[in-house]
């Protein structure tokens, strides 16, 4: 019966507090929505959408079959401007995303078995266009360059056009593991992200309610009461593990529901191990909650716990991958990665939704944010005895 009303006591402080609560629910939501929108285009660059122009200096047919490969895979091709100096400039403002120069020696140099002296296909492209699409533009024209090229040596060797298509694909098979067969996106790696950034921020929460009672004389008198600081500890991050539990439905539902109803990709959720999901949740709200009560043990005042728990889960999701995803980092700082909790939180996220992993896969992850939260809870109810006692 102790337990249970002072179970009550926190969860009616939490409820007279609706900015917390709007913090610990709409901040990270918020953040999924924003990310996913914003860095959709990351993970799938639209090649599609970005416009070009081709300035080809001959009318042999290899030149117009390039541009009409080209075209039946980007769209139709934006007027060339009328000098030199005006397509440059249309690339340094951002009108033309990229332009494809066809040389006069096009058809010569691709028909010769010896390489050419000089390239004969030349892609520039404008100064911010990111880096994934234009390797992904550079591995493109490789692609229609060669299968030209092979088209046109085997045509001076036989005497004979070639029948059909000369592209390499149809001798690959690529595949990527997975039932559900999807490319990776953002909304997989921003859901699991900002839903263990979220279950972190209590630490906002639970240190300014502590310093609070703290100030008011309420952990005092418990104490005079004669609660053990265990039982008031416990009290303390019990009701956490449910506003835990509601965090993580909502960001799955936020990825699963809302994400494609605004335009972006859905989170899948189709062969997921749930059992072995349910496990990360778990472990997951421990780290966070054994964290939160070691952090409201330690400050002092409501400025402390106002700045260093928002801090110290900055720190966290920069460091973890949160912010910035640890496989654009260099190989130093992802493995500088590895020291964060919330990188063990967000990784074992990942293999159970994104790789499918089981119980056992997902499982050294959990093992770390397991020793982590028992380690922060025996370390608070230590400080707090310490706190309480006169």
């Amino acid at each position: 019966m102790m337990l249970l009303a002072l179970i009550r006591k926190e969860l009616l402080a939490l409820l007279r507090d609706p900015h917390a609560l709007a913090a610990l629910f709409l901040m990270p939501a918020a953040f999924i929505v924003i990310m996913s929108l914003a860095l959709q285009n990351l993970y799938a660059p639209p090649l599609r959408q970005l416009p070009y122009a081709i300035d080809s200096a001959t009318e042999s047919p290899a030149a117009r079959r390039i541009s009409a490969t080209w075209a039946k895979a980007h769209g139709t091709a934006r007027p060339l401007p009328a000098t030199p100096g005006a397509v440059d400039e249309a690339l340094r403002q951002g009108r033309l995303a990229y332009v494809l120069t066809l040389d006069a020696g096009l058809a010569d140099a691709l028909s010769d078995l010896d390489p050419p002296r000089a390239p004969v296909v030349h892609l520039r492209v404008e100064p911010g266009l990111d880096q994934g699409a234009f390797r992904t533009l550079q591995a493109e024209l490789a692609s229609a360059v060669g299968e030209l090229r092979a088209a046109l040596l085997q045509a001076s060797f036989t005497g004979e056009s070639p029948r059909g298509s000369q592209s390499i694909l149809p001798f690959m098979a690529v595949e990527q593991l997975g039932s559900t067969q999807r490319p990776v996106s953002a909304v997989q790696q921003n859901v699991p992200a900002w839903l263990v950034f979220g279950m972190f921020f209590v630490v906002t929460a639970i240190s300014s309610l502590f310093v609070q009672e703290q100030h008011s004389g309420a952990l005092a008198r418990l104490a005079a009461l004669g609660v053990p600081a265990r039982i008031q500890i416990l009290a303390k991050a019990l009701p956490y593990v449910g506003i835990n539990a509601i965090q993580a439905a909502l960001m799955l539902t936020v990825g699963a529901a809302l994400m494609p109803l605004l335009g972006g990709e859905a989170l899948s959720l189709a062969g997921i191990h749930w059992l072995a999901l349910l496990m990360m949740l778990a472990a997951t709200s421990l780290a966070a909650i054994g964290f939160a009560l070691l952090l409201a043990c330690l400050v002092r005042t409501h400025a402390q716990a106002n700045t260093l728990g928002p801090l110290c889960n900055l720190l966290m999701a920069a460091l973890g991958g949160i912010m910035v995803p640890t496989f654009v980092m260099p190989g130093a700082m992802q493995q500088l990665a590895r020291l964060s909790p919330m990188n063990w939180g967000l990784e074992g996220l990942l293999t159970v939704l994104l790789r499918q992993g089981d119980v056992a896969e997902a499982a050294p992850w959990a093992l770390r944010l397991a020793v982590f939260g028992i380690l922060g809870l025996a370390l608070a109810s230590r400080l707090f005895s310490r706190r309480i006692t006169p």
